[in-house]
């Protein structure tokens, strides 16, 4: 079977950045899978993956605009600890921030008295991603999974 769209695809990849470090791996561990066509991945990724079967190796390369996006120094911001989402604040960790009215992941550059120093970008923004997948499984989605627009199982988004 192809990859096409309501397709739930399972894959091992090893993403590199543009000088070769190994950013993560998959490899020997369990593959991810997702359910392509639902904007449940990276979409220069996820078009890389169209019509391709088990046992494809596929090489692809997304440059900030087609991977995590450029980065905004924008999101580099000092915000009242208060807008986390933890009752302890780490420096280094990632937490769910309140940025203008927006929630998103972000990690916690700094902290002096009640005010934290965050980065909302994607810890991968800005980056040429260098990615090596190999299709392990491709199968028709579920109804189940077609209704809640992603995988279920091992290895998928479970309720």
């Amino acid at each position: 079977m192809q990859i096409t769209s309501r397709a739930v695809v399972a894959f091992e990849h090893t993403l590199k950045n543009e000088h070769g470090a190994v950013l993560e791996t998959s490899v020997g561990t369990q593959p991810i899978r997702y359910l392509h066509g639902f904007g449940n991945f990276l979409p220069g990724l996820e078009a890389a993956l169209e019509g391709k079967e088990v046992g494809d190796d596929v090489t692809v390369v997304l440059t900030p605009e087609n991977g995590h996006g450029l980065r905004d120094e924008r999101l580099v911001r000092k915000i009242a600890v208060r807008k986390l989402s933890a009752e302890r604040v780490v420096v280094g960790q990632r937490y769910n921030a309140d940025l203008g009215g927006t929630i998103r992941a972000a990690v916690v550059l700094s902290v002096q008295g009640d005010y934290a120093t965050v980065d909302g970008n994607h810890p991968l923004s800005g980056m040429t991603l260098h990615f090596q997948v190999k299709i392990v499984d491709v199968r028709a989605a579920s109804a189940e999974e077609l209704a809640h627009g992603h995988v279920h199982g091992t290895g998928g988004h479970a309720h």
